[in-house]
Parts: structure tokens; C-alpha cells; sequence
């Protein structure tokens, strides 16, 4: 099985390509529209600024490929920011159109600490993982909550988690096996 991940310039990727070695994957780290094209299984990190990052997805063609590959249905696992940079926008850096695999908006948090850093649990399921953003999902899209917030998105092979699997201990490598393992 081929797991590519896609390099925008920031992301979690260290942490992710070793949570992956852990479960007995290899990854290859990408800015290649083939590339995400091909993959088995392809991950859109976390981590980073929302306008930086879909600036060079967009110079890179990766944008483009993205949409392509989420329209014939092969797999996609956004982490936090990849995950937001999936929804249709985002408030960051002053509010920046996203890829709109799936219907929704980033939005600033309110109302708590910012940024929300910490483990958490998600329900359903109980869970702990291990959180670290300011800014939050609000999608018709959300199948899970931690502290009334989107915790993950799931759109046709789409998914989505606000959350580090990467991590997120071992809750985040039986997540990792599982969503890798489905196509």
C-alpha cells in the first residue's frame, strides 16, 4: 500500500512519518500532483497557516489534484489544518477560500482557551487524542465532538480529524490503522 504525504511547507510531518514507520507504513512526502494522484492513501498534514498553505498547494497544482482525486473517490486523511483546509473557507489570515472537498467553515474559537492544546476525548467512542488549535470546523459533515467542538468530518472518503493521531499514543495509531486500512 503507497500513503503519500502532501508537503505545503509546514505540517506535523516528522511526528506523522514516524506514527507511520510505528504501524509499518512507509510514506513518501509530496508537492507532485502525479503523486497524490497515485497514492494508495493519501494524508494532508496539520499544522501550519491556512493562506501559506493553500498558496502552495495552488502554485503546485496539488489543489487541483486534490479536488480530482476526492471526486473519484480515493481516500484522503486531512489532520487538523488539513483537515480545515478541506471545508469551503476559513476566518484565518484574514479569511481564505480552501479546496471545498466538503461544505464548511473554519472558524476562530471563542469562548476558551486559544489555542485549545491538550488531550481530549472525542465522542462518540471516548477516546482521548491530543488537540492543538485555534481555529474549529463547523460542518454538516461532523461525525465526532470533543468539548462540543468538530472533532472529525467524514465526507464519502474523505476524513477529517481536528486531532493528532500522530500524537495521540496509541488511540491515534488504532485510528491511523483503521482509517489507512479502509478504501
Amino acid at each position: 500500500m503507497s500513503v503519500a504525504v502532501v508537503d505545503y511547507g509546514a505540517g506535523n510531518v516528522r511526528s506523522l512519518l514516524a506514527a507511520l514507520r510505528r504501524i509499518g507504513l512507509e510514506a513518501t512526502l509530496t508537492r507532485e500532483p502525479r503523486d497524490v494522484d497515485a497514492a494508495d492513501h493519501l494524508i494532508l498534514p496539520g499544522v501550519g497557516s491556512a493562506a501559506s498553505a493553500m498558496r502552495t498547494l495552488r502554485e503546485t497544482g496539488v489543489d487541483a489534484a486534490l479536488r480530482t482525486r476526492f471526486a473519484r473517490g480515493a481516500p484522503v486523511l486531512g489532520i487538523c489544518l488539513g483537515m480545515q483546509l478541506a471545508v469551503d473557507g476559513t476566518e484565518e489570515d484574514g479569511g481564505v477560500e480552501c479546496l471545498g472537498l466538503v461544505r464548511g467553515r473554519a472558524e476562530r474559537l471563542r469562548d476558551r482557551r486559544v489555542p485549545r492544546m491538550g488531550w481530549a476525548r472525542v465522542d462518540p467512542g471516548g477516546d482521548a487524542f491530543y488537540f492543538a488549535h485555534s481555529y474549529g470546523v463547523v460542518s454538516p459533515a461532523t461525525v465526532a465532538t470533543s468539548e462540543g467542538l468538530a472533532a472529525m468530518v467524514r465526507k464519502d472518503a474523505f476524513w477529517g480529524t481536528q486531532f493528532h493521531p500522530e500524537k495521540s499514543g496509541a488511540a491515534g495509531e488504532r485510528f491511523l490503522r483503521e482509517c489507512l486500512s479502509a478504501a
